[in-house]
């Protein structure tokens, strides 16, 4: 049998340590333990205390949100659910119901800008884990999305349940990981009409964060508020006011809402739970090729999502999420990382500001393989992404492939530079102590600080201990094996399996959990039938 975290067979030395952990009964499961990973020291919820970047003047952004409303009033957005364009004619915009063209007038979406919230919190089943989207805060999330996963012991593989558990595991074993995305590898070999229920079983029992409801239905997002209100030991109605999960509304650019994730919008809209309204615009492809008209008609979307989330209910949390970047004009293929890519999540963030709204980007990378243009890429995104304000990084631990698949070893990673991230935009300290005259007053002039009592007094936390970098000398590290970063990365991930015990639940919370999938599981199968 094989450990369904570990992945290694419970005869083996550390599969044996996981096999006796789990004989010890769920009270082993309170005392964690240590893993000795890097973690970094950050604030619960982190901050940046750095301005974002603004490549646009005033009078740029006006241009483009002038041009979103043309786009909005004489242009319209498609809405394919029936149940969203009568929203839309009730509060006055042009709707054809035989196309599903709707024309929404400003006013429709200065109202909606007016209720829209500017921040909100969401908090799991463990309020230590609560996420602050909106103002300085900063959230990084799991990949999410991708029908395959790789890693370099096993190879590149369908998306199963197993996978998917052992890739929440690791979310679950570094601080610096807010939020799980949806399905952060779609379980293939499990029915489509029900997997969504084992991924939130296995989301809110093997982790204590934030997660990400699938919005393509009504009955998938509601599944997920349920999932967590009866973890947190509350109602659907109790969570309406006090949000615990999310979910990413993709526009079917250009100008497309299909009506399913319309109904998921609404639904969750309903229920106070937030939507990120994300519109995929792909330079060339799905948007026009210039950056101007990509970004007016990623505000036009964003802001008509935007919209029928406050004609749902208004005040319910928002984000406007950017994912514009460029396509390969040769190939067609998509690419990300990209100059072109960071430019317009720069911009993006400067759009979402100017509506006062919570701000969503995405690190990501069309890489093949975890390697040099997987981290140059990501770093192009996360770049531009903390530095453009994003309030929310998507995907931000595991992307590989353009999305296609979720990598172990690119979790480690993007682990490793979402901690460099969060300690660059700390705040300085240039209080007394750490101007260090004292130190300066003990060390001779040509002597060196080792010894000094202001370096004695902060060695052990006075710089960030990386996760993967190796900062040894040459013959160190070719003595000890001479393993690259991706090589280094597949043993962290080993190691931080082998160490996992999932965060302590009430038996009772658990065991309603379990015939709460069980319940609507058959009901789907009846529903089938």
């Amino acid at each position: 049998m094989v450990d369904e975290i570990s992945g290694e067979h419970p005869e083996s030395e550390s599969g044996a340590r996981v096999a006796v952990r789990r004989r010890r009964g769920p009270e082993n499961a309170r005392r964690p333990r240590e893993s000795g990973l890097s973690q970094g020291h950050f604030p619960a919820i982190l901050r940046r205390a750095l301005k974002p970047i603004e490549p646009l003047s005033a009078d740029q952004i006006e241009a483009i949100h002038q041009a979103s409303l043309t786009i909005l009033e004489e242009i319209g957005i498609e809405f394919m659910g029936a149940a969203a364009r009568d929203l839309f004619s009730k509060a006055g915009a042009r709707v054809d119901h035989a196309t599903g063209l709707v024309r929404i007038p400003r006013e429709v979406i200065d109202a909606a800008l007016k209720t829209a919230p500017q921040s909100f919190r969401l908090t799991p089943r463990n309020p230590a884990r609560t996420i602050e989207l909106g103002g300085d805060a900063l959230a990084f999330g799991l990949v999410a999305g991708p029908p395959n996963v790789h890693d370099f012991v096993n190879g590149r593989r369908a998306g199963n349940l197993a996978d998917y558990k052992r890739l929440i595991a690791l979310a679950q074993s570094f601080d610096i990981i807010h939020l799980l995305g949806n399905q952060t590898t779609a379980p293939q070999e499990l029915p489509v009409s029900s997997r969504h229920l084992d991924c939130y079983l296995a989301n809110v029992t093997l982790t204590d964060k934030v997660y990400h409801c699938t919005a393509i239905g009504r009955e998938r997002a509601l599944d997920g508020i349920d999932m967590m209100a009866i973890s947190r030991g509350l109602t659907r109605e109790e969570m309406r006011d006090d949000p615990g999960v999310l979910t990413i509304i993709s526009v079917n650019s250009p100008r497309r809402f299909d009506e399913a994730m319309s109904e998921g919008l609404m639904a969750m809209s309903e229920w106070g739970q937030a939507v990120v309204v994300t519109p995929f615009t792909l330079m060339g492809a799905m948007a026009p090729v210039s950056l101007a008209a990509a970004l007016a008609q990623q505000n036009a979307e964003a802001l008509a999502g935007i919209a029928l989330s406050q004609l749902t209910r208004p005040g319910a949390p928002v984000v406007y999420g950017a994912f514009t970047s460029n396509v390969d004009l040769r190939s067609g293929a998509p690419a990300f990382g990209t100059a072109e890519n960071a430019r317009a999540t720069l911009a993006g963030g400067q759009l979402a500001r100017r509506y006062n709204l919570p701000y969503r980007a995405s690190n990501a990378s069309a890489s093949n393989i975890v390697d040099a243009q997987a981290a140059y890429e990501s770093q192009m995104s996360l770049w531009s992404s903390v530095m453009g304000g994003a309030n929310l990084v998507y995907h931000g631990a595991g992307w590989m492939e353009g999305g296609l698949t979720a990598s172990f070893e690119k979790v480690i990673l993007d682990v490793e530079m979402l901690q460099m991230m969060a300690l660059l935009v700390q705040p300085f300290d240039t209080s007394e102590a750490e101007l260090g005259l004292d130190a300066q007053r003990e060390v001779a002039p040509g002597g060196h600080f080792f010894g000094a009592q202001h370096t004695l007094e902060r060695y052990q936390n006075a710089f960030r201990r990386p996760l993967l970098s190796d900062w040894r000398s040459y013959p160190a590290w070719a003595e000890d094996g001479a393993k690259n970063a991706t090589e280094r990365a597949t043993g962290i991930w080993q190691q931080a399996l082998a160490a996992f015990t999932p965060p302590p639940l009430d038996p009772a919370i658990a065991e309603a959990l379990d015939a709460f999938v069980a319940k609507r599981k058959e009901e789907r199968r009846n529903a089938q039938d």
